[in-house]
């Protein structure tokens, strides 16, 4: 029914890689694949193999997991969409899943893909999203380094000079052009 490569990690794999829960649901334990180095993989690409194996009105949704957190959704493949290359922006470990027995297997991220009802699933992929989030954090960060550089206080304000968003985006254009890596810092 489909396949995944981790870009740069993997050859292709198909469905047989992952271990099925039921007739809808497969989960790739990510200790098998890498130990416990599993937020060292970025993205992954999912694909269909066969474009009638997954009814029109249906969806392969991804979702990943981090060792005791909940699934996250990342994206989805359907037969408009056959194939998708899906950040993955793994969650923090932890929190109330975390408690486990002493005589259980030890907790490990994973990756899960189910078929879904594609009307069901969220149009944006949530994934670039929140890599857009974070770039626009990160150029805020910047934003607001430069201009602390340059304030002074009067009383409990900050005053800063009237150009200095002109003199930062000349700055920070400047470097873009000198350092083609530059920007590439500020995409995580």
């Amino acid at each position: 029914m489909f396949g995944v490569v981790f870009p740069n990690r993997s050859f292709p794999m198909d469905i047989s890689t992952f271990s099925q829960i039921d007739t809808f649901h497969w989960i790739l334990d990510m200790n098998t694949f890498v130990g416990e180095a599993y937020d060292d993989i970025k993205e992954m690409c999912i694909f269909l193999l066969n474009g009638l194996s997954l009814p029109p009105d249906k969806a392969l949704a991804v979702y990943i997991q981090s060792p005791g957190s909940p699934f996250i959704y990342c994206g989805a493949v359907y037969t408009a969409r056959p194939s998708a290359v899906l950040s993955l922006l793994w969650p923090e470990p932890g929190g109330q899943m975390q408690i486990t027995q002493a005589d259980s297997a030890p907790l490990s991220a994973k990756i899960g893909v189910s078929v879904e009802d594609l009307s069901s699933l969220p149009s944006l992929d949530i994934a670039a999203s929140r890599r857009i989030e974070r770039l626009a954090m990160k150029v805020g960060e910047n934003l607001f380094n430069f201009m602390q550089s340059f304030c002074s206080v009067d009383g409990s304000r900050l005053v800063v000079p009237m150009d200095i968003l002109d003199r930062w985006f000349k700055k920070f254009q400047d470097r873009a052009k000198r350092d083609p890596e530059y920007l590439k810092g500020f995409v995580l």
